[in-house]
């Protein structure tokens, strides 16, 4: 069957239809990871986006539950250059064209992703039409232009969850899957001759905003030793300072930070009163509350391969990220130092406070996919809870 992809400016790519029979809009973006499709489609970041995949085959070891960073995919429809028909894994549960079907997302197969790619970075992000079904090029370029922009959409409403709730509060979600066993391992064998890594034990309570998290960063911020409560993004500063949490996390998310208004109210009344770290979105939304400004990126930095700066120590680090959007460093208060830049494009990828324990970053520590470069950022955060104490 024929697919078709196109864009509001007119270009169009045909190629091969997969997963399922339908047709949907949304910014089209793409991803520069070379494995981790399955956790690309299940990233609530990617809400209202139809992502395309740089790397040349997908589907090569199918698809698995233990490999799901939400629910279920939140992509509006996915673009590869080249379709694995055999999944060849053995964790693998199934193909990723039945997994698309299942969820009724529409994908394309044998087009040229490089020279979308390279059209894309020169024109910018835009909105764009994929489609399955019996339609022309010229129908699906107008469905293209008439999808509403990605400025000024809050998708945060559509991924966090409606009311609070403990994470893993009988420690079987959170465990580090390895291939580690045998005598004077600290492992766990499953049913199944799955093997994980002990818990540490609980030493801080903290709050995490879900405004549309990825379940590693739950599976982290436990095995770093932290019980979570996580609420909804809509949650007001009394009722998260009500719990009396050792800090607060934010994860995270889809959209335009500044559509989200109601978030940097709440940190607003969080600021001053106990540990923050934010992740992505959460990392925008500080820089909102502390008092800054975010803009659009032309064409955003999505993959696990993004070269990141630490200012203050001169370490590069190569890091997972998933954004659209950045934070202006010239709207930030002279109490708000920029501690990481983006060594393509100097953009700001980390900001601290200089009196109060607030830090965040714009990529992912968590991964899933990607490096773990950055994964030292949890138990940073841990020590800034133990040298501020504060809550219960």
């Amino acid at each position: 069957m024929r697919a078709i992809l196109a864009l509001e400016d007119g270009r169009s790519f045909v190629g091969e239809a997969f997963g399922a029979t339908a047709s949907a809009v949304g910014e089209v973006c793409f991803n520069t990871s070379m494995t981790g499709y399955q956790e690309v489609l299940t990233d609530p970041s990617y809400r209202g986006q139809i992502v395309a995949m740089t790397a040349p085959q997908i589907g090569n070891y199918g698809v698995n539950p233990l490999d799901e960073e939400s629910a279920g995919p939140h992509v509006r429809g996915f673009v590869i250059e080249e379709l694995s028909p055999i999944p060849s894994n053995w964790r693998s549960r199934g193909t990723l064209d039945d997994y698309l079907r299942e969820w009724s997302i529409p994908g394309v197969q044998g087009i040229d992703t490089r020279a979308l790619t390279k059209h894309l970075r020169s024109r910018g992000a835009m909105q764009g039409c994929v489609t399955t079904e019996d339609i022309s090029v010229e129908e699906a370029i107008e469905r293209a232009r008439n999808a509403p922009p990605m400025s000024g959409s809050d998708f945060v409403k559509e991924v966090t969850p409606n009311a609070a709730y403990e994470w893993d509060p009988n420690d079987t979600l959170s465990r580090r899957w390895t291939i580690v066993k045998g005598e004077g391992a600290s492992t766990q064998v499953t049913e199944s001759g799955e093997v994980f890594d002990e818990l540490s034990p609980i030493k801080h309570h903290i709050v995490v905003y879900d405004l549309g998290l990825k379940l590693n960063q739950l599976r982290r911020l436990r095995q770093e030793g932290f019980k979570v409560h996580v609420v909804p993004a809509d949650t007001p500063a009394a009722d998260v300072l009500a719990l009396k949490p050792d800090g607060v996390f934010l994860s995270n998310g889809p959209g335009d930070p500044e559509a989200l208004s109601y978030v940097h109210e709440s940190l607003r009344g969080l600021i001053g009163k106990t540990p923050i770290f934010g992740i992505c979105l959460g990392h925008q939304m500080l820089g909102h509350a502390l008092g800054g400004k975010t803009f659009k990126l032309k064409f955003g930095h999505r993959g696990g391969n993004q070269p990141v700066k630490d200012l203050r120590t001169g370490k590069v680090t190569i890091t997972s990220q998933n954004h659209g959007f950045a934070v202006d460093p010239d709207s930030l208060p002279s109490n708000v130092e920029v501690t990481h830049i983006n060594l393509n494009d100097q953009t700001v990828e980390g900001l601290a406070h200089k009196e109060l324990p607030i830090f965040s970053v714009q990529y992912h520590p968590e991964a899933s996919p990607g490096p773990n470069d950055a994964s030292y950022f949890f138990s940073q955060f841990a020590k800034l809870i133990e040298d501020h104490p504060t809550g219960r």
